[in-house]
């Protein structure tokens, strides 16, 4: 058991490494790949648009008025430095066949050429910008724009600007550089999600996954620390409360397996010890009858422990189906209170009934409801005085009907009032009495009202008497 726990343990907690390494991975190559050719792009075709624009302006408000005697060499050549002042870029400007009528460059662009050979402002296709070497006029790449000076409705000549690739890309590189360290640092402090994830999900796991392992084996007394209020803390308060729940039921099946034992095993042993006595002569004849009586009383007694025991089964399978009708209680209690008539006879004890008004309906089990008053006022004659009452009552409560059952017996001790609805509980003080008692009958009371949906009550003063109280349903 142990070494699947480690491997259960082992095996999550690789896993999430091995996650947070190919993440560090995927977060790398993905900012490599993708931020070294789309800023660089990027950049490139802004400076482009940029160096286009201030072009175009130039060449349309100011250059073409050169072609009309209104600005002379000396003022083309101040417009054309402005330009590479603002943009660090060359400025040529040229007429329709390429010779250059001046021009300005920063002091890292060569000079340009007094022709450009072959020149032909196609040969773009229709792009914004070239990007080469133009015609070998620079040492390294340049992006070239060129607009067209135009006069009189004819292009005259054209402006041309350049500028280093390598002047626009290297604010690339710095972003780029800045994103990898940005990537790098999220990667790093990634990290604590990590710990995060070991000091507040995997550690507690580890030890909810080793209480279900002394669980499985049959400890459980383990005992799961709880130190949070989130859903690991309240599945480890769950699953320490399951663990109390399954040792008190492990607890009550042995105490349960040890009174029916007891139970089973007394009456069978009179039985059996009788009923030898009879056959191989030991008791005579004119005392067998005695004997047979016994037999007879104790032969009842397991009859009644079996029928108990099944009808508890009942309510602990959840089998138990309530066949509920509409019926008079008052019917039912005059019914049960009569077949106690030769008990009560006997010990010299009367029923005396108190009803809310001549018929009162309610909606239950008719069975169980009988079974219930049949219990409670056995329970009262057996432990009531001679020459006492017995007093059944029923009060309407708005929607409910209370029945309760008063004696005046010998009551129940206080310590005791809790227990009395435990299966197979018996009071001191009723051990003397109840003979035939099987220490179910306030366990089946409890569970078939409660079974309906209500509640039973208990109210006793030890040497003064008991009562019973509980609600149903009206009709």
């Amino acid at each position: 058991m142990n070494k699947k726990k480690h491997g259960f343990g082992s095996t999550l907690h690789l896993k999430f490494i091995v996650v947070y390494i190919i993440f560090g991975f995927l977060t790398i190559f993905t900012t490599a790949a993708i931020n070294s050719d789309f800023i660089d792009d990027h950049l490139i075709e802004s400076a482009a648009n940029s160096l286009y624009k201030s072009a175009n302006i130039t060449a349309t408000e100011y250059l073409s008025s050169y072609f009309n005697d209104q600005l002379s060499n000396h003022d083309v050549h101040n417009q054309l430095n402005g330009i590479v002042s603002y943009s660090d870029a060359s400025a040529w400007f040229v007429d329709t066949e390429g010779n250059l009528i001046s021009s300005a460059h920063p002091d890292n662009h060569p000079a340009p050429p007094l022709v450009i050979e072959h020149f032909d402002p196609l040969e773009g296709n229709g792009a914004l910008f070239l990007e080469g070497s133009y015609h070998d006029s620079f040492n390294a790449p340049v992006i070239t724009v060129m607009a067209p000076v135009v006069n009189g409705f004819h292009t005259k000549g054209y402006l041309l600007l350049h500028k280093y690739v390598s002047d626009i890309t290297s604010v690339g590189d710095i972003l780029t550089k800045r994103i990898h360290v940005t990537s790098l640092i999220i990667y790093l402090l990634s990290f604590i999600i990590l710990l995060a994830f070991e000091l507040i999900i995997y550690r507690p796991l580890r030890v909810i996954t080793r209480a279900a392992t002394e669980y499985a084996s049959g400890n459980l007394d383990y005992t799961i620390p709880v130190n949070t209020q989130d859903e690991m803390g309240y599945l480890s308060a769950s699953l320490n409360y399951m663990s109390s729940q399954l040792k008190d039921m492990e607890d009550y099946q042995k105490h349960f397996v040890a009174n029916v034992s007891h139970d089973f095993r007394s009456p069978l042993t009179s039985i059996k010890g009788y009923v030898e006595a009879i056959a191989d002569g030991t008791i005579p004849p004119e005392f067998q009858q005695k004997y047979l009586d016994i037999i007879l009383f104790e032969t009842e007694r397991l009859t009644d422990l079996t029928r108990d025991l099944l009808e508890l089964n009942e309510f602990d399978t959840k089998n138990l189906l309530l066949n509920k009708t509409q019926f008079d209680l008052h019917e039912v209690i005059k019914y049960i209170a009569a077949s106690f008539e030769g008990t009560c006879t006997k010990k010299k004890i009367s029923i005396e009934l108190i009803f809310a008004k001549k018929h009162l309906n309610v909606y239950a089990d008719k069975s169980k409801i009988e079974r219930v008053l049949y219990n409670l006022i056995d329970n009262a004659i057996k432990f009531s005085d001679p020459d006492s009452i017995v007093t059944v009552e029923t009060t309407e409560l708005g929607e409910k009907v209370l029945t309760s059952v008063k004696d005046n017996g010998i009551g129940i001790p206080r310590d005791a009032l809790n227990k009395i609805w435990e299966r197979f509980y018996k009071t001191d003080l009723s051990r003397g009495k109840d003979k035939k008692g099987t220490g179910l009958g306030l366990a089946i009371v409890k569970e078939s009202i409660q079974a309906h949906g209500e509640n039973i009550n208990v109210i006793s003063t030890e040497g003064v008497g008991t009562e019973f109280t509980f609600s149903l349903p009206k009709g």
